[in-house]
């Protein structure tokens, strides 16, 4: 039996797989929870990955909910065009935009998921104004813009905060985290609180998806 009360979901980076066999790799962690897609413009952070034409592609290839991070600047330009090719749900950072609320209530408008987020080095404070509005939370564990990045300690904390945050507005938001997430820290992260953990290359590895994804489930079982 676990020894945090939540269940927790995983949520494997697509960012991490082989694109060449992008329906293969979806089939191969089947029975995870979400598809995470990470999406960067090159200006909020420094790498550019892809947009609305991989995301559909990955919608038509599997039926698991496909959870998309938006690393953006004014990702209100945007949230239209992936929500119709296929998103399930829809993360913005805090930093990326002038008007928070409104892109929260866009998401909602549209029907999916709100997710919002912050940056390791963003005090939390800056996405309080919006807990009681949002349906995820997403601790970036590392600075975004790269995977594999190494897991930066003290987001550990910032996990346990927003927890006792959520759990004091009585808020059934989930509590995201993603950013060098490993079998080695991923008990420790749900139990601070987290109840979805994002992985990228600790789950596409050289061993194949399906046993990287079984891994970080033996370490939360």
């Amino acid at each position: 039996m676990t020894a945090f009360p939540r269940a927790v979901k995983l949520a494997p980076s697509l960012l991490s797989c082989d694109f060449t066999r992008l329906g293969e790799e979806l089939q191969a962690i089947a029975d995870a929870d979400w598809a995470h897609v990470d999406v960067m413009d090159g200006h909020f952070v420094p790498n550019i990955s892809f947009g609305v034409p991989i995301l559909a592609a990955a919608r038509r290839a599997s039926p698991l909910p496909m959870d998309v991070h938006l690393m953006v600047k004014a990702p209100e330009r945007y949230l239209r065009d992936f929500a119709g090719a296929g998103a399930d749900g829809l993360t913005v950072h805090v930093e990326a935009t002038a008007h928070l609320h409104r892109a929260v209530g866009m998401i909602r408008e549209l029907g999916k998921r709100a997710g919002v987020t912050l940056n390791p080095g963003t005090p939390l404070e800056a996405v309080r104004p919006v807990l009681g509005d949002v349906d995820l939370v997403l601790v970036m564990s590392v600075n975004p813009g790269f995977g594999g990045q190494k897991f930066i300690p003290e987001s550990v904390e910032r996990v346990r905060t927003l927890r006792r945050w959520l759990d004091e507005l009585g808020s059934p938001a989930e509590l995201q985290v993603d950013g060098g997430v490993t079998p080695a820290n991923a008990r420790l992260l749900a139990e601070a609180g987290a109840s979805c953990l994002v992985a990228g290359s600790s789950v596409f590895g050289p061993d194949g998806a399906a046993a990287g994804l079984a891994r970080l489930r033996e370490a939360l079982a």
